[in-house]
């Protein structure tokens, strides 16, 4: 007799769950990425879900100035193209802001005292006068315009372009490196300590590094920084430092690592550590040959929580080195750089993706140990 394995409803469920996780979080990745590469004038007025549909303008600019004018017969015309080049299509016109509207494209306006508007649908406009045009600035013509999808590199050229983004691109590695490698080994050694090694307070210890995960990181910034300026004086030493923003982040960071890691090094099989001490091995030696190669995925899980944690950095950044050009990292410069241009959305989303590239790379690189390494110990 042959029985039909069938899938529990809650298989079908958890996958579902996951999916509509996994769309909920890529989703907006894809809209900073698509509007980073959109035209500036279209990202301002439109979403990105509306990237590939042709959007509907409604803007006011400027004719020629009468400078330009040229006499034809007995009128004196003023040509131009309103769309100034770019691509599009004119659908209505005006020259009021009153009746922005009033005309279809091709129709030709009367303005006042026999003076006309015509604006056509590839932009192209004539302003004709029986007198000459008076004035410095040219007259105001408000148009709709059809624009169809246009994206472009320009929005990475101008932040890959900005002084200084290189040097601070290598400070922010030299931040983030050493202030992810240093808390992992003081961690991991800690966590051994804490599973496996017999000492007195112990269950304190561990209670305590449980009551630090709570600690936030503004109410012990403050007293951190005085404490590393006093010894920083009575040593002679500069606060303004590398060395300062990684001991910072290793203390903040500490916490999660030892919790993480003893939940992990804590699961493993004891058969394997007594046989080897009853070899002779020391605690080093255990450590040092059969925690750390076991133990990879529960290193690897916080490596990206810390890494993301460091390279997003703003706030400690700015305490502990300043805002020198040559300490500042990359989210101090992209701040200054937004600072200056304004609110260009286009800039803002360039460097969104820009910063979010290397996180990216290293998750995409260790997320296969993530869960393994969050879900060890939890299951007996």
């Amino acid at each position: 007799m042959i029985r039909s394995s069938k899938r529990s409803p809650l298989v079908y469920l958890t996958h579902a769950t996951v999916l509509f996780l996994v769309i909920i979080w890529t989703i907006p990745t894809a809209g900073l990425f698509i509007s980073s590469l959109r035209d500036k004038d279209q990202l301002a007025v439109s979403g990105w879900w509306t990237a590939l549909s042709t959007s509907t303008h409604m803007e006011v600019d400027r004719a020629e100035p009468p400078s330009n004018q040229v006499q034809e017969s007995d009128h004196f015309v003023i040509k131009g193209n309103i769309l100034h080049g770019k691509s599009g299509k004119i659908s209505k016109f005006g020259y009021s802001s009153l009746h922005p509207q009033a005309y279809k494209a091709g129709e030709v306006a009367q303005i006042r005292n026999g003076q006309t508007l015509q604006v056509m649908p590839n932009g192209d406009y004539v302003l004709s006068s029986p007198t000459q045009w008076r004035g410095r600035n040219g007259k105001r013509i408000f148009y709709t315009a059809e624009i169809p999808p246009h994206f472009t590199l320009n929005n990475y050229k101008v932040v890959l372009g900005a002084d200084g983004l290189g040097q601070s691109f290598i400070n922010s590695l030299t931040v983030t490196i050493p202030a992810t490698v240093i808390p992992i080994l003081i961690a991991a050694f800690a966590a051994y300590a804490l599973a496996w090694m017999r000492f007195p307070g112990r269950a304190i210890l561990v209670a305590s590094v449980v009551g630090l995960l709570v600690v936030p990181l503004q109410m012990s910034l403050i007293p951190l920084l005085k404490s590393y300026n006093w010894i920083g004086d009575l040593f002679g030493v500069s606060s303004k430092t590398y060395v300062g923003i990684w001991l910072a982040h290793t203390g903040f960071g500490l916490p999660l690592a030892i919790y993480l890691l003893r939940n992990y090094i804590v699961g493993l099989p004891s058969e394997i550590i007594e046989s080897a001490r009853v070899d002779g091995a020391s605690d080093f030696d255990i450590f040092r040959k059969i925690i750390l190669p076991l133990s990879f995925p529960a290193l690897a899980s916080f490596a990206i929580f810390q890494f993301l944690w460091v390279w997003n950095d703003l706030l400690v950044a700015m305490v502990f080195l300043g805002t020198s050009p040559d300490h500042m990292v990359l989210t101090g410069q992209l701040r200054q750089l937004m600072g200056s241009l304004g609110g260009n959305w286009g800039i803002l989303t360039a460097s969104a993706f820009i910063t979010i590239i290397i996180p990216l790379c290293v998750f995409f690189g260790l997320q296969r140990f993530l869960v393994r390494g969050l879900l060890a110990g939890s299951v007996k």
